[in-house]
């Protein structure tokens, strides 16, 4: 089962983080730094495979990344994870990544850089919960992940986005078929008189 994922860059500076496993903020930051001075020490062609730090379980866990341009790819996995496994899902989210901002951005990335994880952190978050939820693998098909997300990108155009809300809120209200408004409400010996209230 994987127990996080974490995405920092070379600097150590986390650009994504999700835990699968609670641990108190403070216990996450020193996972984060552990593991970070764990992956970051190690020469780039040696194995991408290496225990889990002591904060995170020690040997029961293991720590399997990749390292592409500037951003390292951590997941924090139980010893019933292939290594193997997850550097093809690795591998398969960062690829996913870069076609999705091809087709959202219209550009050519041939690597997933970090203003990409800063500036769609909610396509980013999407992406990863169609892959990974709750520590479990759910999909590995590429074409189903890109189709998926092709549909949530059709799904928010065709609802104008964030910035359509208020607009779509307002005509909702003014289109509710609401009964007349009653002008006396008697509840018992208590008589409220309702105040006429203008149109919209």
């Amino acid at each position: 089962m994987i127990k996080a994922i974490l995405i920092f860059n070379n600097h150590g500076k986390p650009r994504l983080i999700r835990f699968y496993q609670y641990f108190a903020e403070d216990m996450q930051q020193q996972i984060i730094r552990e593991t970070f001075h764990l992956v970051s020490k190690r020469d780039d062609n040696v194995c991408n495979f290496l225990e889990g730090g002591s904060l995170i379980g020690g040997s029961d866990y293991k720590l399997i990344y990749r390292h592409y341009a500037t951003l390292y790819f951590v997941f924090c996995v139980d010893s019933s994870e292939s290594e193997l496994g997850i550097l093809d899902l690795i591998q398969l989210i960062c690829f996913v990544f870069g076609q999705v901002f091809v087709e959202t951005l219209d550009k050519c990335f041939e690597n997933v850089c970090e203003l990409d994880l800063i500036f769609h952190m909610d396509k980013v978050h999407y992406i990863l919960q169609e892959v990974v939820m709750g520590g479990m693998v759910l999909e590995t098909n590429m074409n189903e992940i890109v189709a998926q997300v092709e549909l949530q990108n059709r799904m928010e155009k065709s609802e104008g986005g964030l910035s359509g809300a208020p607009a779509r809120a307002v005509s909702a209200v003014k289109n509710m078929n609401l009964p007349e408004i009653p002008r006396n409400i008697n509840i018992g010996d208590i008589n409220i008189k309702v105040p006429s209230l203008s149109p919209f």
